[in-house]
């Protein structure tokens, strides 16, 4: 009977129990009532705090901004106070243009704000002028067209007897842009007589930079008219949940503005010390409340944390791998896989778990044999190797990509053997760095290749030079038997002393072609010479012109005659320059429509670094497609049946040799145009 009591009272309820259970809910439901309304009152006194606390900062801010506005204008004033105090000094300077203008100078390099100076005479005819070194000066026509203003402005002023401010205008740039100009007339007096005038031209952009940067630093200034039409803007404002906004009046003689000051501040979460307190207090009493009721739930929510904690553990650990993993059950469907793994292939856990055979990330075209291994390990008649097997899976885009798996079986806690777990590494890169590898060899080969040719091309030039030598010989010989020779007939000999002149010239550029070669070959130079652009373009034109005489093509010299002499050996650069010009002729042979190579020199419209010279060469062909400018240096490549693949190699050796650089780009709207850049002979 002892041993069958307990086991009774097991299984039958104990009403105490009961009773307490129904206590412990009835409590529990009397504390979350008294949460409920804890949370009521504090939320409300809450809301109430911050609403107060957002309107004094609202006001606070509004305030600051005030006062910003009313020392922006002051600082504006004074120093546009210093600037007339400027032009007073430089009015004074004595009446000689030349030094007029070089006092005018020293001022524009400290007062970038002003876009030009201008003295002129009692009658307002000029005198002297000078313009900004930091901004494009004003059109003429500019000037001109505010030339009547200008005119009024300055006979207001010296009936007042004191400077006057013109209306800002419009002043349209390049590209579209433009700038506000606002000019100010300064009346030079000997007692009533005025005796000329000083012009001023500001740029009010310009102009609102003299602020501080204090000042500036998140906000918008900007000048506006009087009817509030934006003038100029200088910074932004900070992005926040509202936009805060001051202007005060500039009243300058004859052009009133506004200076106008935009802010932006986010909403206020910081409270004035009086509300602290009261939040304090408040937030006190709801801890204490929440102290008593958290300890009810603390076991059970300590229990939860530790269970919640394992588990992020778990799943924080699997998602921060870069490995793919994917789980199978016996039945060869998909019970887990990671963020890796779907990010590998593009498919969702929902898309991937519950699949089956075929896999959605398997190729089409190998399913079939991916499904019969697959079955052969689900048999377990073949165990998965240790060092992995390396195959291919499919993106949900189509792309295909090399992977390597490891699979190992799932146990469970019971040893029973429940599925299998797989690591999938994405072997794309290493395939990348396998062709990068196997790139760098093939490089390696064609620089090797590229030396024999070199080795060939010294030969060559070794056996070439005695014939070149001959005709260049029996070319000279025949210019000095000519006039013996000739007949009645001046007009043949003319043309047949032209030809032999020709054949000797280009014998011997033959020659120092066949050297400058053997010298890039043997990684030697010749000493530069200083030569003139237009003497490296004249000596090829004629080959140039007679190519495209055939393709039935034009030619366009851009050169103009005052551009600085380079340095370089000439033959070498005129051969640069011949290739270039053969390979756009030949690029436009099957062009229909207008044929146009341009050959051009010019300084760069951006210099930077040592004085150089920018060369270029511009056809109107069919232009590159992508696999051809990849490959468009490199050795042995080329597109034509009958070429070598060395020209534009050379090419690049050559002008790297003379210290330039050789670059592409597409001649819009079409074509190819190559530029290469020599250094100035003249530069220091």
């Amino acid at each position: 009977m002892s041993a069958t009591a307990p086991v009774r009272a097991a299984a039958s309820p104990d009403p105490g129990s009961a009773a307490a259970l129904r206590r412990l809910r009835a409590g529990a439901g009397r504390r979350w009532l008294l949460w409920g309304v804890l949370s009521l009152t504090v939320v409300g006194l809450l809301a109430i705090a911050v609403w107060l606390a957002r309107g004094h900062e609202i006001e606070q801010v509004q305030r600051a901004l005030e006062r910003d506005s009313l020392e922006a204008v002051q600082v504006l004033r004074e120093r546009l106070g210093r600037n007339l105090q400027d032009l007073h000094g430089l009015g004074a300077a004595p009446a000689d243009p030349e030094a007029w203008s070089a006092g005018a100078a020293r001022l524009l390099e400290t007062h970038r704000e002003w876009l030009r100076l201008e003295w002129r005479g009692a009658a307002l005819e000029p005198r002297a002028a000078r313009d900004s070194p930091f901004h494009t000066p004003l059109p003429a026509e500019v000037r001109e067209a505010m030339a009547p203003e200008l005119q009024r402005l300055c006979q207001q002023a010296s009936v007042q007897g004191e400077a006057i401010y013109a209306p800002p205008s419009f002043v349209l740039r390049a590209g579209g842009l433009g700038r506000e100009v606002m000019t100010l007339c300064l009346p030079l007096q000997d007692g009533a007589r005025t005796q000329g005038f000083v012009l001023a031209s500001y740029t009010l952009d310009e102009l609102l930079r003299l602020l501080p940067t204090s000042l500036t630093r998140g906000q918008a200034v900007a000048f506006t008219e009087l009817d509030g039409t934006r003038l100029a803007l200088h910074g932004a404002a900070r992005r926040g949940a509202r936009l805060f906004v001051a202007q005060q009046t500039l009243d300058l003689p004859g052009a009133p503005m506004l200076l106008r000051l935009e802010g932006g501040r986010p909403l206020p979460d910081v409270f004035p010390n009086v509300l602290t307190a009261l939040v304090t207090l408040l937030s006190m009493a709801l801890l204490t409340a929440l102290g008593l009721l958290a300890r009810d739930f603390r076991r059970r929510q300590q229990a939860e944390a530790e269970l919640a904690e394992a588990l992020a553990f778990r799943k924080a650990m699997e998602d921060s791998l870069i490995t793919g993993l994917r789980a199978r059950d016996l039945q060869g469907r998909i019970t887990y896989v990671n963020p890796a793994f779907c990010a590998m292939v593009g498919y969702t856990p929902q898309e991937l778990i519950g699949q089956s055979t075929p896999a959605p990330y398997w190729p089409p075209e190998r399913a079939h044999e991916y499904g019969a291994r697959q079955a052969l390990r689900l048999s377990g008649q073949a165990a998965a190797p240790r060092e992995g097997v390396e195959t291919e899976f499919m993106r949900k885009d189509g792309t295909h990509f090399p992977v390597l798996i490891f699979e190992t079986p799932l146990i469970t806690a019971q040893g029973q053997h429940s599925g299998w777990m797989g690591a999938v590494v994405d072997m794309t890169a290493q395939r990348r760095a396998e062709e990068s590898s196997r790139a760098s060899l093939e490089r390696l080969q064609a620089s090797a290749r590229l030396a024999t040719v070199g080795e060939m091309a010294s030969l060559m030039s070794h056996e070439l030079n005695q014939p070149l030598a001959a005709i260049a010989s029996y070319a000279s010989g025949s210019l000095n038997l000519l006039p013996a020779g000739a007949g009645g007939d001046a007009a043949t000999a003319r043309e047949l002393r032209t030809a032999l002149e020709r054949i000797a010239e280009q014998a011997g550029r033959a020659g120092r072609v066949i050297h400058s070669v053997r010298e890039l070959v043997r990684q030697r130079s010749t000493a530069p010479q200083a030569v003139a652009p237009r003497a490296l373009v004249d000596a090829v034109l004629p080959l140039v012109q007679l190519q495209a005489r055939k393709l039935g093509a034009s030619v366009r010299v851009q050169v103009a005659p005052e551009l600085p002499a380079v340095w370089c050996e000439p033959t070498m650069i005129e051969q640069v320059l011949l290739n270039l010009a053969r390979n756009g002729l030949q690029a436009m042979a099957e062009v229909p429509g207008e044929r146009l190579l341009t050959l051009q020199a010019r300084l760069p419209t951006a210099p930077a670094g040592p004085a150089l010279l920018e060369f270029g060469v511009a056809d109107t062909g069919t232009g590159m497609d992508a696999p051809v400018v990849e490959r468009l240096f490199t050795p042995f490549f080329t597109t034509k049946p009958e070429g070598m693949g060395l020209g534009l190699s050379l090419c690049r050796t050559v002008i790297e040799q003379h210290g330039g650089t050789l670059v592409h780009a597409p001649n819009l709207p079409r074509g190819t145009l190559f530029r290469f850049t020599l250094a100035v002979a003249d530069a220091p």
